[in-house]
């Protein structure tokens, strides 16, 4: 036997987001008092009526597989949301509720993707897009965007990144690890340059409510042309802080949609008929002060940021991330180990002040840190106190 694993799998990296975690959670266990600021996942619980309609779920034996792609219940409740919120016209046999938004993710590039086909990839990007893609047999092209741009994509460099082997373009809004968000001029733009090729349109909405002085707008309502080609992934993770109920969507064209659901129904079958109840209830339960929460303590987490010699740091828009550029003290050491790259600076960090961040690398940006307010008030002042006194030591 020459190899024992695939290729497909030998060659993922594995999720950096998951891996810090893990060496954060092995310190806790230590007893060492770490600072968590590397996991996107709300410190919020769920809705009380979501989480007493999965209770109910339970009691009342709703408990049975459901249709592949979820229960008509829900996908009428999601269509409703994104005629409502979203100005995006889909019926319910058009969505796919999956085990999670990742789940939806790595089913749309399984589902339109042939080997050698390319995605193309804004850079900063969320640490699973392109292994997804690549499981998919297809090829991430990777378009760097850099402060200058506010980290989105411009409309030129998307036109230069269109080949004929491309099959589809994936925007994140607000994104993740740079928390920017596209504004309507900046998605007309773009959709002005995708209505000149037939390409899908991949539009990762997860932190939609989670934005802060700006609008979240879906590309396919403000250009109606690009419908028939896009597909819309959202979920309840973030904004109803569900993480673990593992629901997330997608609105697709109804061949698309077909499609996928015919994937899921060998992969996984249905999302969890638990999870499925709470989610109906939780469309109508979120919770605005989630968002001054966290508008709150981005502001207070920036401020503090862009006072600390070394380092530059957008004001991020939405979801809950900062993306400081920590290059400034590349080349300075600690304990006679240079910090020559984000891994580097991320590894002393934790080390010696134990605060959890994750490198860039990660997430195609070599010169950034991401640090999630996914946390509370007490824990990002006190990692802001332990940030600096790790850049005070360096030299």
């Amino acid at each position: 036997m020459n190899h024992r694993i695939s290729s497909r799998v030998r060659n993922i990296a594995p999720s950096a987001t998951m891996s810090v975690d893990a060496k954060t959670k092995a310190l806790l266990k230590e007893g060492k008092p770490v600072v968590n600021m590397s996991v996107g996942e709300p410190d919020f619980n769920t809705p009380l009526p979501a989480s007493f309609a999965g209770i109910q779920a339970i009691t009342e034996g709703n408990t049975r597989y459901t249709a592949a792609a979820g229960t008509l219940e829900l996908r009428r409740a999601i269509a409703s949301k994104l005629m409502v919120e979203n100005g995006l016209q889909f019926s319910p046999e058009q969505i796919v509720v999956s085990s999670g938004a990742k789940h939806s993710l790595f089913n749309i590039f399984l589902s339109i993707c042939d080997d050698g086909d390319e995605v193309i990839l804004p850079a900063p990007y969320w640490v699973s897009y392109p292994e997804q893609i690549r499981l998919a047999g297809a090829v991430p092209v990777i378009v760097s965007c850099d402060e200058a741009s506010g980290y989105k994509l411009t409309p030129e460099q998307l036109e230069a990144a269109i080949t004929p082997k491309t099959k589809a373009v994936l925007l994140n809004s607000p994104n993740n690890p740079t928390g920017a968000v596209y504004s309507e001029s900046e998605l007309r733009a773009l959709g002005a340059v995708l209505a000149r090729h037939d390409v899908y349109v991949v539009t990762d909405e997860i932190y939609e409510r989670l934005v802060y002085n700006t609008r979240h707008f879906s590309i396919s309502a403000l250009v109606p042309e690009l419908q028939p080609r896009t597909i819309v992934v959202n979920g309840f993770s973030k904004a109803f802080a569900m993480t673990g109920w593992r629901l997330g969507y997608i609105a697709a064209p109804l061949d698309v949609a077909k499609a996928i659901a015919s994937l899921q129904s060998h992969g996984t079958g249905s999302p969890s008929t638990i999870s499925q109840a709470a989610g109906v209830v939780a469309l109508q339960s979120f919770d605005p002060s989630m968002v001054e929460e966290f508008h709150r303590r981005r502001d207070v987490l920036v401020r503090e940021l862009q006072s600390m010699p070394g380092i530059q740091c957008l004001m991020p828009e939405g979801a809950f991330y900062v993306f400081p550029n920590i290059s400034g003290v590349f080349g300075k050491k600690l304990g006679g180990k240079v910090v020559d790259s984000a891994a580097t600076f991320c590894e002393l960090l934790l080390e010696h002040d134990l605060v959890a961040a994750v490198p860039g690398e990660a997430f195609g940006a070599p010169n950034n840190i991401r640090l999630s307010y996914a946390t509370s008030m007490a824990n990002i002042e006190t990692a802001v106190e332990r940030i600096r006194s790790f850049l005070g030591r360096l030299a």
